[in-house]
């Protein structure tokens, strides 16, 4: 399908591999000139010779997103080396698991902060004519209560924010929506793991889910790539759950 990404110009922090790879590379499919960052080099260098295999141009960086600075340049340096900004994914997540003060703090600088610093940073560099297209990665977990206290209440206010963002940057026609992804598995992500050193939860979760298996990261991206492109074009503040029936 043809989605109209070709040559236009996509930032994905934490593009390296998972969710953030899977929306790279569907955005990369057609015809997308992407920038990703992430935290390991060699991750890095694997995933944008993936990319860059469909024949578009990859930028891919070092970038923790909890470094307010280094963020910002990523941002500024990727829009400018790549030509412009048509859309931004914010993907990264610091996992903050349980109650603690550790788990809080992770989860409060990356997966709020870290999204709310790039969006400030990437709204002045879209082209004002014809705007452009922010995805926020939220989860399922911020819908409805998590055991994981401090990682869903994160969630729920990047939700929160994306539909006061949407509304405060409609004038500017820049749109703003979230995917709340259910159990995404990949290998060496969470639910990988987890399956290796806690089967049961693994397979508690599996058998939550109606249709019987957990999701693949290609499943968010045909989503992302969607709400990036101008098939999308009155869809606005909207978070939309792809987790095959888990929520319900």
């Amino acid at each position: 399908m043809d989605l109209g990404l070709r040559d236009k110009c996509v930032i994905v922090t934490g593009g390296s591999r998972g969710i953030g790879f899977g929306i790279a590379e569907a955005c990369a499919k057609e015809g997308a000139k992407l920038a990703i960052c992430g935290r390991s080099q060699a991750s890095l260098d694997q995933a944008a010779d993936a990319l860059a295999a469909h024949g578009g141009q990859v930028l891919a960086r070092p970038c923790d997103v909890s470094d307010a600075a280094a963020l910002e340049a990523f941002l500024q340096e990727a829009s400018r080396d790549l030509g412009g900004l048509h859309g931004l994914v914010n993907n990264p997540s610091g996992f903050g698991r349980g109650d603690t003060e550790e788990a809080w703090q992770a989860s409060l600088e990356v997966d709020v902060m870290g999204v709310i610093r790039a969006i400030r940073t990437a709204a002045p560099l879209f082209d004002p004519e014809p705007g452009g297209s922010i995805v926020n990665i939220a989860s399922t977990s911020g819908i409805g209560a998590s055991g994981n206290i401090a990682y869903g209440a994160a969630k729920a206010l990047l939700i929160h924010a994306t539909q006061s963002y949407a509304k405060n940057f409609a004038a500017r026609r820049i749109r703003v929506n979230a995917i709340a992804p259910g159990s995404i598995d990949f290998p060496g992500g969470l639910w990988d793991q987890r399956r290796k050193s806690e089967p049961e939860v693994y397979n508690a979760t599996l058998n939550s889910i109606p249709f019987g298996r957990m999701g693949r990261p290609e499943e968010i991206g045909s989503v992302g790539a969607f709400l990036l492109s101008e098939a999308a074009s009155w869809i606005t503040g909207q978070t939309i759950a792809v987790d095959g029936g888990q929520n319900l």
